[in-house]
């Protein structure tokens, strides 16, 4: 049975987060790319549906961790399909993982710097933001779209150093995907927690390599900052 991962909130100044997976149920992003996409595929092309999966799924993982997985123009060119609109199609399907909103806002109170970094395309951003709000809880919002890297990359790490004011031993990095969490620890970041059900469609996943978490709930910030003396 797991246990609640335990964080020194004291020591820690900045909480950078994931958005996908992490802040939002992956299954919008699942259902997506495993069902919608091909499903429209197969209709312009006049394919099966699992005619039409066999084509893309492959093609799929032939750039999974490059900026290019990502990049909404980059799938709208190479499969001929609008992908921002198809996106659009199925946003009903975007949902804020349960705790998050509470747990943002006490980031907030208690005087945290909270900074999104996500892969995440501007389109595919904008429309999450629009759906669900988040922007309105966050300090920073940072696409690595902007760095021309992906979180997978070292190079991302040291572009997010140069944009934003942090220090990566006094950092909190929340993210679902494991090569982006060895790539932070790899750059130095002090805190690392992964998260055990992505999508909520799903099975929990086994992590050992990482602390992770079920809900934000688990990992609520106390009220003082490092450093900051206490009143009253």
């Amino acid at each position: 049975m797991s246990t609640s991962p335990t964080l020194d909130w004291q020591e820690i100044d900045h909480v950078l987060l994931d958005m996908d997976g992490t802040l939002l149920d992956l299954h919008f992003d699942n259902y997506f790319w495993r069902q919608h996409v091909p499903l429209r595929y197969a209709e312009k092309y006049e394919l099966e549906l699992d005619e039409a999966k066999q084509k893309l799924f492959p093609v799929f993982r032939s750039v999974e961790g490059t900026i290019d997985w990502y990049c909404v123009d980059y799938w709208t060119e190479t499969l001929g399909l609008d992908i921002a609109e198809l996106k659009r199609e199925v946003d009903h399907l975007i949902a804020v993982h349960p705790t998050v909103l509470p747990f943002l806002e006490a980031v907030r109170e208690s005087g945290r710097k909270s900074v999104l970094v996500t892969n995440a395309h501007h389109k595919a951003l904008t429309l999450k933001m629009e759906r669900t709000g988040l922007d309105q809880h966050l300090d920073l919002i940072i696409c690595a779209h902007d760095f021309g890297v992906p979180k997978e990359e070292q190079a991302f790490w040291h572009a997010l150093r140069k944009e934003v004011d942090f220090d990566p031993q006094h950092s909190l990095l929340i993210d679902d995907s494991l090569p982006v969490l060895r790539s932070a620890r790899q750059y130095g970041i002090g805190e690392l927690l992964a998260v055990y059900q992505p999508d909520t469609k799903e099975p929990r996943r086994e992590i050992t390599e990482f602390p992770a978490i079920h809900g934000f709930d688990e990992i609520m910030p106390g009220k003082q900052v490092r450093g900051a003396s206490s009143e009253g």
